[in-house]
């Protein structure tokens, strides 16, 4: 297969269990795989696969099972967890490589999560941004869901019921992710003391929170259009898919509960994320759960969709943390 110069920027179609996995490729060296979160795409890393292709890495980005170019598999039961790490180590071995650092965002970051946790002969180190790891554990995700927001319903509960949240988003698309990037990024997000954009009312829909009529300083309208023609094309079930399989993927690791990811790891996180400060007994117990844990960060002042929000910071960061694990290797 022939490899892409540092300023190239290449598409590709790969084979994987759900029949092809769509990626873009930048840069030659040691195999960086990004993996994007919910409601995203490869076009997530923009910024990354240019610099980590000139500090000499291979770095390439997917679209996820569902989404744009790769394959979108009917059945929801095949959006679990597990089907697409076997996606990530088809996409390996498609690159003609043997192993890879993984990196993810947001689902991204749980996906790339349990792909080192379940296949540490192929990914050798993992970052996560944003969602911060958590051994599997506890009750059932859909009843721990359920309790949260009293009166209110949590956008995780929202989403499980096939074609009702599509039927909120696809009659416009645009205007849905619009709302929701700006819903999430530090300079445009609702006021402390406003309705949470994480839950929703009831009889209402989530788009009732979103803020209206202002983009956040990462997404131009350009940006906007690629994202929103994906979803448009393809719909929003293969995406939404995932956060239908929680269930599922809380069975299938059972043997992997309270399992620790002993990989080199890394975590950013946005300090105005609802990602880690939900979570902040999560990362509290980082010693015990990443206990290979390199290099950590919470950036002030950002929000959910960090590697577009804070993409010179994060880049700095990945490849200070890269060197570091390729150096080690």
């Amino acid at each position: 297969m022939p490899q892409p110069s540092t300023t190239d920027r290449i598409h590709r179609l790969v084979p994987s269990p759900a029949g092809r996995t769509h990626l873009v490729e930048q840069g030659t060296g040691p195999l960086v795989l990004l993996v994007h979160g919910f409601p995203e795409s490869w076009y997530s890393w923009r910024h990354q696969l240019p610099a980590l292709a000139a500090a000499g890495y291979r770095a390439v980005s997917v679209d996820v099972r569902g989404y744009g170019r790769s394959s979108r598999p009917e059945a929801p039961t095949a959006y679990r967890i597990l089907e697409l790490v076997e996606d990530n180590v088809a996409v390996v071995k498609a690159l003609g490589e043997e192993s890879a650092i993984v990196v993810g965002h947001d689902w991204g970051a749980n996906i790339a999560a349990v792909s080192a946790l379940v296949r540490p002969d192929v990914f050798r180190a993992v970052g996560l941004l944003s969602v911060p790891y958590a051994p599997r554990g506890g009750p059932r995700p859909s009843e721990i869901f359920a309790q949260m927001g009293g009166d209110e319903e949590f956008y995780v509960s929202y989403f499980q019921e096939p074609g009702r949240a599509e039927a909120e988003i696809e009659p416009d698309v645009r205007g849905w992710l619009a709302g929701l990037y700006a819903a999430l990024s530090a300079d445009t997000m609702p006021a402390p003391g406003a309705p949470d954009p994480h839950f929703v009312s009831p009889g209402g829909a989530q788009r009732d929170r979103f803020p209206t009529g202002r983009l956040p300083h990462w997404l131009d309208e350009h940006d906007l259009d690629l994202y929103a023609g994906e979803f448009e094309r393809t719909g929003m079930t293969g995406a939404l898919n995932r956060y239908r399989n929680m269930d599922r993927d809380w069975e299938d690791l059972a043997d992997h509960d309270g399992a620790p990811l002993t990989q080199p790891s890394l975590f950013i996180g946005g300090g105005r994320d609802a990602s880690t400060t939900w979570l902040a007994d999560a990362i509290a117990a980082y010693p015990t759960t990443l206990p290979g844990l390199l290099s950590s960060h919470l950036l002030d002042d950002c929000g959910h969709w960090i590697q577009q929000e804070r993409p010179e910071d994060v880049n700095r960061i990945l490849i200070d943390w890269l060197t570091r694990v390729t150096s080690d290797k």
